[in-house]
């Protein structure tokens, strides 16, 4: 699925985030996001955030050399956002003809996992 409409493209990031326990969706800073358990944010939608022609899930990571390792695997997909990047985090550009949602949702689990209180992220076997 290209992303020419990103009201599609939020609505499937958001079911693949709601597919994980205890998540809810709200809005940070003028964009959609996903926290877990009440508490910590996992995944940001951006759609041309601060006019950058990019439509996008942030996510996080387990430090800044799982993000450079991502961005330098492909450059073309994977971005250090502004804000969050200095923390770790990585942009993944679902504006592609080719998105492999596949990944997205793996990302998606992994940025879930980092976030989520110890004892939650224990008991999810991914």
């Amino acid at each position: 699925m290209a992303s020419n409409d990103p009201k599609a493209v939020h609505a499937r990031i958001g079911a693949l985030a709601a597919a994980l326990p205890q998540v809810e969706e709200k809005v940070s800073h003028g964009s959609p996001c996903w926290r877990v358990a009440d508490k910590r944010m996992f995944a940001y939608f951006w759609h041309n955030h601060h006019s950058d022609d990019r439509t996008a899930v942030l996510v996080k990571t387990s430090g800044i050399e799982e993000q450079e390792m991502l961005i330098d695997l492909d450059p073309d997909i994977y971005f250090k956002p502004p804000y969050l990047g200095p923390s770790g985090w990585v942009g993944i550009r679902l504006d592609q003809p080719d998105t492999d949602w596949e990944t997205v949702e793996h990302r998606l689990r992994e940025s879930w996992r980092l976030a989520a209180p110890a004892k939650l992220a224990a008991m999810m076997a991914f």
